[in-house]
């Protein structure tokens, strides 16, 4: 397949997927539809199997079946095996079993939907079912659930999906190609000259501040977990999203946002979500785990890690757009 031009100024589109932003980059504006074609095919794949939010998902399916077996799909399949090497790779701090334990603390509904001020009591915390129990089979694709458990894949779904579409638009295209779906950041293709210009900020829906910190991106992957954007209160209780599977609460809140780069999306946003978990002692498990990273902490003190490179501060090109710690769930 030829290797389509680069371009000075990235073609790029932007639009609401999956309770976020959904952005693409290619290096050839006459490959931007067919990419986003791929890009489009591959969220409505994802979001029909593991939303949450949607009573007909197949993850809504799963969940009402916990304690009986089952067979789930081909593409079930691949993200649930993704979201257990996410809770290998990370010794247990990101869970798919923390289903119950999200929708108790009140994200129960899309995240644009919860009530800001809601007075009713935080239940008490419960750790996670825990990820040894669930028994798959992948080579069958029969699935069984310990009874009463349900499953989150939004630690890894996601990811999952910027992975195959950026993998896929560059295959269909010939191009380099970026797909940022809300902070979980994938890239495939040669990249461009100097590398995809990515502004590094809390929140994605806020402009970058000019001359703010930037990184280059020249293949893999990057992702950003945090806790300001998707936080609300319940109960007279400041609550956010990522929760420690180890007591069911929100991970106790040491840094605003963890930024990782990897292979791989689904692997970059496994390890930035545990380090959020994790908290204090985030820094010397990350250099166990050998990948640059990024943490802001409450104060703003910047930590680098892993050869993560010194922030530059020239202003992105348009269209490229800051990661999103706030994901989707």
């Amino acid at each position: 397949m030829n290797t389509c031009p680069s371009a000075s100024v990235p073609a790029r589109v932007a639009f609401p997927a999956l309770g976020t932003t959904a952005v693409l980059l290619v290096t050839d504006p006459d490959a931007l539809p067919a990419a986003e074609a791929v890009l489009q095919a591959e969220l409505t794949a994802v979001d029909r199997a593991c939303s949450r939010f949607r009573p007909d998902s197949e993850l809504s399916r799963v969940n009402l079946n916990a304690g009986c077996t089952t067979t789930v799909s081909a593409y079930f399949a691949v993200a649930l095996e993704a979201s257990l090497r996410a809770a290998r790779l990370t010794d247990g701090a990101v869970d798919p079993t923390v289903g119950s334990a999200v929708i108790a603390l009140g994200y129960d509904r899309t995240f644009a939907s919860i009530r800001p001020g809601d007075a009713r009591p935080v239940p008490v915390g419960r750790p996670a079912p825990g990820w040894r129990r669930i028994a798959f089979d992948p080579r069958t694709r029969r699935l069984r659930l310990p009874p009463g458990t349900r499953l989150d894949l939004g630690a890894t779904a996601k990811a999952l999906a910027a992975d195959r579409a950026a993998r896929r638009a560059a295959e269909a295209t010939g191009c380099s190609v970026l797909v940022n779906l809300g902070g979980d950041l994938a890239t495939a293709g040669p990249a461009p000259e100097g590398g995809w210009r990515i502004a590094l900020a809390d929140d994605h829906a806020r402009p970058a501040p000019e001359g703010g910190a930037a990184v280059a991106v020249t293949g893999g992957a990057l992702a950003t977990s945090g806790i300001r954007v998707r936080a609300w209160r319940r109960g007279g209780r400041a609550l956010h999203h990522i929760v420690d599977p180890a007591t069911g609460e929100p991970a106790a809140p040491a840094w605003r946002t963890a930024t990782v780069a990897a292979a791989t999306c689904v692997d970059a946003n496994a390890v930035s979500t545990a380090a959020i978990v994790l908290g204090e002692r985030a820094p010397d498990w990350l250099l166990s785990t050998a990948l640059p990273a990024r943490l802001t902490a409450l104060d703003g003190r910047i930590v680098r890690l892993g050869g993560w490179p010194p922030d530059s501060h020239a202003p992105a090109p348009p269209g490229s757009r800051k990661p999103d710690p706030g994901g989707a769930r």
